[in-house]
């Protein structure tokens, strides 16, 4: 009997679709496993409760309450870095991009006479639109992630310069207020945090297109044959981290009341560090936006132990740095490690048969 077209289509989709997934099943497996966050939970809790002892009052109201809207700040940041290294990529237009939304927060307010309200929505919706355009370079143009974002960082460094004349500007007094203040206790940075990492994790988690997103970042051959408009959502992907970043690069502009004019520079390493820390693989797959918040926390509370040790700046990045080493070695050490130990295995003695 012959095949109806459309049995030979039915047959012809799943053929290909188990060749794919024959072909990613490894790769796949690899990265699904790589997303786990329970790690850097352990070690934050590990070095809060180490610190006092390695620096008495390392962990005191006082320090806690100057270290969280860093933390917060750096944690929003992370969000970003994180939905874009889940598309296999890395995002360096970081600084540029936290710098940007300072400088408009504040150098259209005080230079330009703009109403707060305009200044700060346009500070985290062009951080957006950047994003936007760094997504279509490298999904659409097919532009390796390092080298789209690289060039942008260098244009929105050269546009914060012209945005302010090569002069930092001073925060809208509203801003500053809600950015250094506190409710019930609770720095407001580290509430808009919160808000931010629950509602990104719930989103990616719980949502189609967070589900979406993760398949993309698996498999871009399995998502397609799944009918997933990849290079639709590798563009959001982009687009997403560039809010992120505006909103970081606001409160930051906000709680430092003047910001430098190259205020996110700081921001690069640490982003990259935290989101490895959280259990992202740089390979792209499934990723945890909160626990890259909880990996911002860890780094910035482990800056601010340093610091209390009378370490310098320098010497806090190469520790950063040292970090981020130490646990990319760990994951590519643990599967020859599990390999070998199930290699071994129990040895059954012959008397047991």
């Amino acid at each position: 009997m012959r095949a109806r077209p459309a049995d030979a289509f039915r047959h012809t989709s799943r053929d290909q679709g188990t060749a794919i997934d024959d072909i990613d099943a490894g790769a796949t497996r690899r990265r699904l496993l790589s997303g786990g966050g329970a790690g850097i939970v352990v070690a934050t809790i590990l070095l809060f409760a180490l610190s006092p002892a390695v620096a008495p009052g390392s962990v005191g109201p006082a320090p806690l309450l100057s270290m969280l809207p860093f933390a917060a700040v750096l944690a929003i940041a992370t969000a970003g870095q994180t939905l874009v290294v889940q598309q296999r990529g890395l995002d360096l237009s970081v600084p540029g991009m936290i710098a940007l939304a300072a400088a408009l927060c504040t150098c259209t307010v005080q230079y330009h006479g703009w109403p707060t309200w305009l200044a700060l929505t346009v500070s985290v919706l062009a951080p957006g639109l950047v994003g936007l355009v760094n997504g279509v370079l490298v999904a659409v143009a097919r532009v390796m992630p390092l080298i789209v974002t690289l060039g942008m960082n260098a244009v929105l460094l050269g546009t914060v310069l012209q945005i302010s004349g090569g002069s930092p500007a001073t925060a809208p007094d509203g801003l500053s207020r809600f950015s250094v203040g506190r409710t019930l206790g609770v720095p407001h940075t580290l509430a808009v945090a919160v808000v931010v990492l629950a509602v990104g994790a719930v989103v990616a988690r719980r949502s189609v297109a967070g589900r979406r997103l993760t398949y993309v970042g698996v498999s871009v051959p399995a998502s397609a044959v799944l009918g997933i408009r990849v290079t639709r959502y590798q563009v959001l992907a982009y687009g997403f981290a560039g809010l992120a970043y505006g909103v970081a690069g606001v409160l930051l502009a906000g709680y430092t009341r003047t910001p430098g004019l190259f205020v996110g520079d700081g921001y690069l390493l640490p982003t990259v560090a935290a989101v490895v820390l959280g259990g992202t693989a740089m390979t792209g797959g499934v990723a945890s936006i909160a626990a890259g918040g909880v990996g911002a926390l860890f780094l910035t509370q482990l800056g601010q132990l340093l610091r209390s040790l009378g370490w310098n700046d320098a010497q806090q990045l190469i520790v950063q740095a040292a970090v981020l080493a130490a646990v990319v070695l760990l994951r590519q050490a643990a599967p020859v490690l599990r390999a070998r130990a199930r290699r071994r295995g129990p040895r059954v003695s012959p008397a047991a048969g």
